[in-house]
């Protein structure tokens, strides 16, 4: 096994890993509309599970407003029932064809609570991270000395992985501070 080939697929990890945590991000409230809360969950109609964005249309007509227009009209009491099953504070109004979602002002100690979710989802995504430079680092360690590679290329390898995982561990801190600021800002 080549360790560039070692390198790549942990890098390939940890970008999944980076972009998992944004997701997750895009979760939690910041006191603005945003489409993201919702688009994700799942739907059961037509005898199988959806998400949202597969069923209607989603836009933030105000910013602290989210407008719901399903393109069935179907669709639009089990989308009703997925926003209050998802638990995520919010209270669908259906108005004709339409579900609106108004957000409340948060509290600062509502939005401490969210500030602390998302370190918590970050250090999860470092921890994963870490996970992954060290099986990287086991299968450097088992194929390092294999035909054709020098024991300066397995250090050299060594030492990318361990770039690579401080640069998505710096990535993944960048995204908290971001995310941090946009819920504390009222």
């Amino acid at each position: 096994m080549k360790l560039d080939d070692i390198l790549l697929e942990a890098e390939e990890k940890m970008i999944k890993t980076e972009q998992s945590v944004v997701n997750e991000f895009a979760n939690v409230r910041t006191g603005r509309a945003s489409a993201g809360l919702v688009e994700n969950l799942t739907v059961e109609v037509y005898g199988s599970q959806m998400r949202i964005r597969e069923l209607a249309n989603i836009s933030t007509p105000e910013p602290r407003m989210l407008v719901i227009q399903p393109w069935d009209m179907a669709s639009i009491q089990p989308i009703e029932k997925a926003i209050q099953k998802a638990n995520i504070g919010l209270s669908p109004a259906v108005q004709g064809k339409l579900i609106r979602l108004s957000f409340p002002e948060l509290s600062t100690e509502r939005r401490q609570e969210f500030v602390k979710l998302v370190k918590k989802m970050a250090e999860d995504g470092r921890v994963s991270v870490r996970r992954i430079r060290r099986d990287a680092m086991d299968l450097l360690k088992k194929h390092g000395h294999d035909s054709g590679n020098t024991e300066d290329d397995a250090k050299q390898a060594e030492k990318d992985l361990q770039k690579l995982t401080d640069d998505y561990t710096a990535k993944i801190d960048g995204l908290v501070a971001v995310k941090e600021k946009e819920i504390m800002t009222v």
